[in-house]
């Protein structure tokens, strides 16, 4: 049989990568292309990337990864993209982008956020959209753009996620796919389609929006000459969430397992292909494709709160292992670990950071050690409202650079959320789940379980820190009362 590969491009917040998968989902080792790139952000809240800079990277990288593989680029069978949600950019009639690709954390549109929230009825909104009146999601980020730009704001002729503006610009045409559109807070489940009521009210037509598709292979209508010949005869499928890929490429494929991501950010996500799953509010509800739903929450502060940490305080070189042979919540410390604002289950972007309990004695092991805890106390929030829309999750994988470097924080979670975690050692799972996805559309797998991924150890919960981290748990939760008494 002929081998097939599929090239795989994961779009993220702060790099991107351009990678080869075979037929069983393991990726070719000396392949591939990754690109480094630091958003533009402002004091007010910006985080932004500038749309044609990121295109001709990626065309870059996908050129360079095609030349990598020389010959071997003929047995390309699909290009699969996938890449951040919640974020999106404004083109013209030319299908040239006039504004900058804002950021799923870019956080200027809050006061646009807060109205949508006095204007409307969120609990509606969440049941229909699976979102929230929130920074994060397209209604205020486009309301707040409308508002501030308006003359930039008449020039856009459609509003795309950047995988639907990659494919415009190589292939001559675009859709946004089930799953980027259910990212937007835009998008209506029990339609499958653009939600009209939202719409009208932030004043966008469904002609400003691409159709939605489910995952299908996008035509070639007018193929650019920055494509490489080789992908010019492959199936080029519509870009998909990264989320949902990372479920699919780290095997949190069933209703039984929950996938924890800790990476600049942290989330909790289960798949399930329940249709009337219906998550509690504070969980967002996202899809993979039309069967396939996701339900879980995310947090803003994941992996930053740990970067933050180690280059603020000043450490011994052997922190981790003093951290590791403390008790939990031994600091006496409670902290809401918000750097980056707040997000599940709450959704209230205004509650700021927050450290009460400090005295002479404490070091900054002690405050180190209660920042990570604070982040894991925060997902324990989000693990219980998951338990209870999916009540048969019993495992969880875990994937995310924080957490594979760092046994004693993956050991917190593990503790704090009281089941066991295996670590997944997939270093690509995004990519590897959107390549996942397009040998499962060609036929070439019957399941998204048909070559399982590497894993390591599994971390066992400590009983008796559990009930130490509920107990913490609960004085954070008195805590986050306090400060929005306060704001």
């Amino acid at each position: 049989m002929e081998r097939t590969l599929v090239l795989s491009v994961d779009i993220g917040t702060s790099s991107l990568r351009v990678l080869v998968f075979d037929a069983e989902g393991q990726m070719l080792p000396n392949i591939g292309v990754q690109v480094g790139y630091e958003p533009q952000t402002t004091p007010d809240g910006g985080a932004f990337l500038d749309a044609d800079n990121l295109l001709h990277q990626t065309v870059q990288a996908i050129n360079a990864a095609v030349e990598q593989l020389s010959s071997n680029a003929n047995h390309i069978a699909a290009v699969t993209l996938c890449t951040v949600w919640h974020s999106v950019l404004g083109v013209d009639k030319d299908d040239n982008a006039v504004t900058p690709f804002l950021l799923w954390a870019d956080s200027r549109c809050a006061k646009e956020a807060e109205e949508l929230k006095q204007n409307l009825n969120e609990s509606d909104y969440h049941a229909r959209t699976g979102c929230f009146l929130h920074p994060n999601f397209l209604p205020a980020k486009l309301l707040w753009f409308r508002r501030n730009f308006p003359e930039i704001a008449k020039k856009v002729h459609r509003w795309l996620s950047f995988g639907e503006y990659l494919h415009l610009k190589l292939l001559g045409t675009t859709a946004c796919s089930i799953s980027m559109a259910s990212g937007t807070g835009l998008f209506n489940h029990a339609v499958n389609d653009w939600d009209e009521e939202i719409l009208r009210t932030i004043g966008i037509s469904r002609e400003q929006l691409s159709p939605i598709t489910d995952f299908e292979p996008l035509p070639i209508s007018r193929p650019s000459p920055l494509v490489p010949h080789p992908l010019l005869s492959a199936l080029w499928f519509p870009a998909l969430g990264d989320g949902a890929c990372s479920n699919i490429g780290c095997g949190a494929v069933e209703p039984e397992t929950a996938a924890l991501m800790v990476g600049t950010s942290s989330v909790m996500r289960v798949m399930t292909t329940e249709e009337n799953v219906k998550p509690p509010f504070g969980l967002w509800h996202y899809r993979a494709d039309r069967k396939h739903h996701l339900i879980g929450g995310a947090q803003s502060n994941g992996g930053v709160v740990f970067q933050w940490l180690t280059e603020t305080l000043k450490l011994p070189d052997d922190w981790e292992a003093q951290i590791a042979a403390m008790q939990p919540d031994e600091h006496g410390l409670t902290v809401l670990p918000f750097l980056l604002g707040e997000r599940a289950p709450e959704w209230d972007a205004s509650v700021p950071s927050a450290v009460i309990g400090i005295r002479l004695h404490h070091t900054s092991l002690h405050l180190m050690r209660a920042f990570m805890e604070a982040v894991t106390l925060r997902m324990a929030l989000i693990h219980q409202l998951v338990k209870r829309a999916v009540p048969t999750v019993n495992r969880i994988i875990a994937t995310g650079g924080a957490l594979v470097r760092s046994q004693v924080w993956t050991q917190m979670f593990a503790d704090a959320l009281g089941q066991p975690i295996t670590l997944c050692l997939e270093p690509e799972a995004s990519a590897r789940g959107a390549a996942i996805m397009a040998l499962r559309a060609m036929g070439i797998w019957r399941t998204f379980s048909d070559y399982p991924p590497k894993f390591g150890a599994t971390f066992e919960p400590n009983d008796e820190h559990h009930k130490q981290f509920l107990f913490a748990l609960k004085r954070q939760r008195k805590l986050y009362d306090l400060v929005k008494q306060w704001l």
